[in-house]
């Protein structure tokens, strides 16, 4: 190791030495001062705890007399003392805690807190400070301090304050808050005009309804502080009588007195309804309440509906209805003359008695009872009745009772109409008297037809034999006119018997009491295929499938089977063609038979259904066939009608019920 090497570690050791010493001389320095200090510190909470043990008897006093919480902190925040009041608003059992107050402060309000105790501690006090904080019984509540520094020979040792739980209180105020929103938006929107006055006639609130009955151009708040007197003055011509108007108004506020429902009429037919009430506290006047509505509509529809009562109540008194109003012990209360002139008693010998005692024929009266109970039940019914009228005349009545029901709902009566029905009842019995003669004379029609058709028939068949017999004996002995003329003689015969047969069908649908049974039509119509003789030049086609109805199911062949044979008696067209269909309707089927035959000219479609009526003279036609299909139609509900254009052919339409 060389010399200058040695020589630079002896003057680092010398650099190292020298550090120390300065080090050791600031340290012992610290040490001093931080061991004053601590004893400053120390004498400071000795003289603090001095302080209030010394001022403790002063401050018992207090803490006993005071109702509101109050308590001790040092300028650290933790609570030193506290009274009864805060030990229970900050959620304590006792005093002796070890606790900073600043640990309740709600986070949101921590930077209001610190500037606030910066302030106390500046100011030396504050009052009127909110904070929210959460109790030690974990329950947030809102409060009010006022708070001050306690001061050692005018150095803050500690601070002192009053605490009150305004939590209730705040929420009163919101809620009073809100419920004066609601109020003030009711008023500003309620139907009726609306203006409060003070003392002196300043407008403290009004509404959008007064402006605009009064015509005013402004907004109700613009209003505000405004002088009533001068307004309702200025806005007098408003109304049909501006003098009386005003000078009923200052009468009005003279008298002190309540006012309700006055009218008043404007210049442009509008009807007001003013009320009025002072407010007075005491004995002093503090101020008035108008209300104004229109009721113009209301009024108007009043004398209608009196002109209308009026109306109906002339018209109850002499309509040929008697009208009757007894209480619950069936006592007559009100008759109208028709009630009068039905029972041949006057008004006044009507009133207050029972009606069963006088009008029911024995045999009723039980049902009279009956009925007045059930109208105590509150039932409602229709029912007919025999009366003996005052002179001993018996009529019959169809009686419509119903309970009358009071303001409170409840049943205090009944009222019945009453309605004379003797003559339908007396006609009545002679229909019942016809039908029963018209059944007879049917059934005996019926019997009639039956042999008049066998007597008819034997001739006929007789006569028949007879040609068929002088035919034969002298066959090739007449001549060709004689042989035209037997002919002529059978084709009428056979006329004459289709005649016959079809007068005996037409007579006979509707008399046989056969239940009806499901018939499926579209069997039927199959089946009919099979049984007529059908031209080689004619297609007859099912477009739908034809429904299950209820009838009875000959006469329904019969229809479809004259339909059918009428189509194809009257098709000439090389290609003839006959469609069969059904619609489903709500109630009913509608079945078509539509053929492409020679048609029906427009002025025999509504008389081709008649007897007898055939439009081509055949000697298979009797004239008898679509009679009988309506007839059948008739009996089964329904209807039958046609579309047809000559040349183009024919639609027959009819229904059969579901």
């Amino acid at each position: 190791m060389s010399q200058d090497t040695i020589d630079m570690l002896k003057r680092a050791l010398l650099r190292e030495k020298e550090a120390r010493k300065v080090a050791e001389s600031i340290l012992e320095k610290k040490a001093a001062e931080l061991y004053e200090a601590n004893r400053r510190l120390e004498k400071s909470y000795t003289e603090l705890e001095l302080l209030l043990t010394q001022k403790d008897s002063q401050l018992q006093g207090v803490f006993e007399n005071i109702v509101d919480a109050y308590l001790i902190m040092d300028l650290e925040g933790n609570i030193l003392k506290m009274n009864d009041a805060a030990l229970t608003l900050l959620g304590f059992e006792d005093d002796k805690i070890d606790f900073n107050l600043m640990s309740m402060v709600s986070p949101t309000d921590l930077e209001h807190v610190s500037k606030s105790f910066k302030m106390l501690l500046t100011k030396g006090s504050i009052t009127n400070f909110e904070l929210k904080i959460t109790t030690n019984a974990n329950i947030e509540k809102l409060i009010h301090v006022n708070a001050s520094v306690i001061y050692d020979n005018n150095i803050p040792v500690a601070s002192q304050g009053i605490i009150r739980d305004i939590t209730k209180e705040k929420e009163d105020e919101e809620k009073l808050i809100e419920s004066e929103n609601r109020l003030s938006t009711l008023i500003l929107n309620l139907d009726k005009a609306v203006i409060l006055e003070d003392e002196n006639r300043k407008i403290i609130v009004t509404n959008k309804k007064f402006t605009q009955l009064f015509n005013i151009k402004v907004k109700p708040d613009e209003l505000i502080g405004k002088d009533c007197k001068t307004l309702i003055e200025n806005n007098s011509m408003l109304f049909e009588d501006s003098k009386k108007f005003l000078n009923r108004t200052h009468d009005i506020i003279q008298e002190k007195k309540v006012v309700l429902a006055e009218e008043l009429e404007m210049v442009d037919g509008k009807i007001l309804e003013r009320s009025y009430m002072p407010i007075i506290i005491g004995e002093k006047t503090k101020g008035y309440f108008w209300t104004f509505k229109d009721v113009t509509l209301s009024r108007t529809y009043s004398k209608r509906l009196e002109v209308q009562k009026q109306k109906y109540y002339n018209i109850i008194s002499n309509m040929n209805l008697g009208l009757v109003e007894v209480d619950l012990e069936d006592r007559i209360l009100m008759v109208n003359h028709s009630f009068e002139e039905m029972t041949g008693y006057s008004f006044n010998e009507l009133i207050g008695i029972k009606g069963k005692d006088i009008l029911p024929v024995a045999e009723d009266k039980v049902l009279m009872d009956e009925k007045v109970i059930e109208r105590k039940q509150g039932r409602t019914d229709l029912y007919e009745l025999k009366i003996k009228k005052k002179d001993g005349e018996i009529r019959y009545w169809l009686v419509s009772g119903a309970p009358n029901y009071g303001i409170d709902g409840k049943v205090i009566g009944s009222i019945g109409i009453n309605f004379d029905i003797t003559n339908i009842k007396n006609l009545e019995k002679q229909k019942e008297s016809l039908l029963n003669e018209l059944a007879k004379s049917n059934n005996e029609l019926q019997e009639y037809a039956h042999i008049v058709s066998h007597d008819l028939k034997s001739p006929l068949r007789s006569i028949n034999a007879l040609v068929s017999w002088i035919k034969e004996d002298n066959n090739g002995k007449l001549d060709h006119a004689t042989n035209q003329n037997l002919n002529l003689i059978e084709s009428t015969l056979e006329k004459m018997e289709l005649l016959i047969t079809d007068i005996l069908d037409y007579s006979s649908i509707g008399s046989d009491e056969v239940e009806k049974t499901e018939v499926n039509t579209n069997d039927l119509v199959i089946d009919l295929k099979q049984m007529l003789f059908i031209p080689n030049h004619i297609t007859i086609n099912i477009l739908n499938t034809l429904p299950v109805v209820l009838g009875h199911k000959t006469k329904l062949q019969q229809v479809f089977q004259n339909l059918i044979s009428n189509a194809i008696k009257f098709i000439e067209k090389d290609n003839g063609i006959i469609n069969i269909n059904v619609t489903e309707q709500t109630n009913y089927y509608q079945f078509s038979v539509q053929d492409n035959g020679i048609g029906i000219e427009k002025q025999y479609h509504d008389k081709i259904f008649k007897v007898f009526l055939s439009l081509n003279k055949r000697k298979d036609s009797s004239g008898i066939g679509l009679s009988i299909v309506q007839k059948i139609v008739e009996l089964h509900n329904g209807t039958i009608w046609l579309e047809s254009q000559p040349s183009i052919g024919t639609t027959f339409f009819f229904t059969i019920k579901k």
